[in-house]
């Protein structure tokens, strides 16, 4: 009978120390390269060979305050060279790198002649505006009590849409534009009144002993915002990349 009880505060502490560290998300993972499904998309397109069409774009407008147009341009130039099939000529910091090696090459500062090259000149300029970001499209939530113990859960999904313009950089036509919507989704769980469930279990006076744990998962706007971005780069290869 002692053992059978003993045992059962073993389980107990056991089980509650295990609800602990698995909500509260205990230990670390390392950083790994990006392997997304929509990174796989463009890694799997056929590298083109030979010269390829030189293209650019100047900078992401954002009417969303969540999202900073400045890294939606740095997402999107990554995106192109990420799909092989375009030259990616730089254009939205060119004052803060390029321009200033040339200077200082004009100036003798530097080896070679690159102040005397010309800039490539893109065939298509690629214009992005992130234009919805729905913060709380829908929400669900579910909670029910056993012993004492009380479960929670709760769900909620926004939405994040952007659109990309394709202009003929020599006479300023708007070739083709792409549109990308994804929802993004945010879960919950938490459990309430573990010490009277757990008293309930080992029929012995915890003395007001209770814990509560909550676990809340996020996808992040930016993970969000990188997958609409190269979802939109595929597409746009598909038309334009040969």
């Amino acid at each position: 009978m002692k053992a059978s009880l003993k045992y059962k505060k073993w389980a107990t502490g056991a089980l509650l120390i295990f609800l602990v560290l698995f909500l509260a998300g205990w230990g670390t993972k390392d950083p790994k390269r990006d392997d997304s499904s929509t990174t796989k998309k463009l890694e799997s397109l056929p590298r083109v060979k030979g010269e390829r069409k030189v293209v650019t774009i100047y900078e992401f407008r954002s009417s969303v305050q969540e999202v900073s147009a400045a890294a939606a341009t740095d997402m999107f130039i990554t995106a192109l060279i990420k799909s092989g099939a375009f030259a990616v000529a730089e254009r939205s910091r060119l004052n803060e790198g390029v321009m200033i090696e040339k200077q200082l090459n004009a100036q003798g500062q530097t080896t070679g002649n690159v102040a005397e090259r010309q800039l490539a000149g893109a065939s298509y300029i690629f214009e992005g505006t992130i234009s919805e970001a729905n913060p709380s499209e829908s929400k669900t939530g579910v909670g029910g009590t056993y012993k004492g113990l009380g479960a929670e859960t709760s769900g909620q999904t926004a939405n994040l849409g952007l659109d990309v313009r394709v202009i003929d950089a020599s006479n300023g036509l708007v070739l083709d534009s792409v549109n990308v919507r994804k929802p993004v989704k945010q879960s919950g769980f938490s459990l309430k009144g573990i010490g009277a469930f757990a008293k309930s279990f080992t029929k012995k006076n915890l003395h007001g002993a209770d814990l509560s744990v909550a676990k809340e998962k996020k996808e992040g706007i930016d993970k969000a915002l990188r997958a609409c971005i190269e979802q939109a780069v595929y597409e746009i290869v598909k038309r334009y990349g040969k």
